[in-house]
This record gives structure tokens, sequence and C-alpha cells, in this order.
């Protein structure tokens, strides 16, 4: 279980929800002087419930074994290929970098869920579902929407460099910019940006 946590109104990411945590509904709160609190544990009656997280979705439960293949990957990137195009639309995104992040982050699973608590084809985390109105990250076509429209801020943010972007979707934004904004040098993000570019490389 985690405890409440305050965070301040920025696009900053910030890791306050601990793994393991993403099967657990997320309230919150906004005391007096605008602080706002995340928590799966509410104390009293004034936090609300923003993400309610079903322990099995029923058309894509999280606890179902998915296959990891390649013959999977592709089926699904056909099945989401209109959602994952029309978000890209919408945020003025090339559909081969979404897919390219897509398929980096889930391999197209949308029942997938990381060790850190991310969950669905865009890895989203609580917070990063609650910023963007996500409620079921399970859902493909919210899990698209608040990912696409994440990833887009981010490539304004780094005035559209695809690089900076996609390491902060990784590493957080926060991360990039303690770094001169240069890919931090923390491994899996390397690793994670040389494989979406890769993708998208060959999607080009």
């Amino acid at each position: 279980m985690f405890g409440p946590s305050k965070i301040r109104r920025s696009l900053a990411f910030l890791p306050f929800f601990l793994p393991g945590a993403a099967g657990a509904d997320v309230y919150k709160y906004v005391d007096s002087a605008g602080h706002v609190f995340y928590t799966d544990n509410p104390r009293h009656s004034g936090y609300q419930l923003i993400i309610k997280t079903p322990a099995a979705f029923s058309l894509y439960p999280a606890s179902k074994k998915w296959p990891s293949g390649p013959g999977f990957s592709e089926k699904n990137r056909k099945q989401f290929a209109s959602l994952i195009d029309a978000a890209a639309s919408k945020y003025s995104l090339d559909p081969a970098l979404l897919h390219a992040v897509i398929r980096a982050e889930s391999s197209y699973n949308p029942g997938a869920v990381s060790s850190k608590g991310a969950v669905g084809l865009m890895q989203l985390m609580p917070e990063t579902a609650a910023r963007y109105g996500v409620h079921d990250r399970y859902d493909p076509s919210e899990n698209i929407e608040g990912g696409a429209r994440y990833l887009s801020e981010l490539i304004d943010m780094f005035q559209s460099d695809v690089r900076l972007a996609v390491a902060a979707y990784n590493a957080g934004e926060n991360n990039v910019i303690k770094y001169g904004n240069k890919v931090p040098p923390f491994h899996e993000t390397q690793e994670y940006v040389a494989r979406v570019l890769n993708y998208y490389n060959r999607l080009n």
C-alpha cells in the first residue's frame, strides 16, 4: 500500500506510487492551500475516487497470460492501428512514432503490467493516467489517448527533439532537464531510446 503523496501542479513526472500498485484504485484530495494528494488508502471523506482500476478488465484482464511472440504483436498492431492513427492525428504525432513507443512499451499487449505498476499499451503510471483523465488504463482507447497526449507534450517541451521526448517518456522530463537536456545516463533509458528509434526508423 502507498500513502498520500503531495505533488506540484506541473508536468513533472513524479513516481511516488510504489511498484505493485497497478491494481489499486486511486483517490485525490486537494487541501485548503491547494496541495494535491493521491493515495490508494483514503483516510477521510475528502478524498475523491479518480481512477477505478479493476482487478481484471473484462476485455483485457491483467491476470491473463498473454502470449509474447511476434505473431501476437502483429495481430494486435493491426487491431489497434485505427486507434493509434486517430490519436496520432489528434495530437499531431507521426503514427510511426506512436507505434514504435507502443511496441517498445508493451509489444501491443493491452494487458501488460510492469514491475513498477505501469499498465497497458503505453504503460501509463497511475499519476500519468490521472493527469490526462484516463480512468481505465486497461482500455486501449483511453490508454492510447493519454499516452499520445503526453508524448505530444513532451515533443513540444523538447522542441521537436524526438530522442529527448522518448527519453522523457521513459525517465521523466525532469531527469532529461536535470542532465542538461540530454538522454539521462540510465542504462534502461538509453537502451529504451535506442529500441524505440530503431523501431521508428524501420517504419519510416
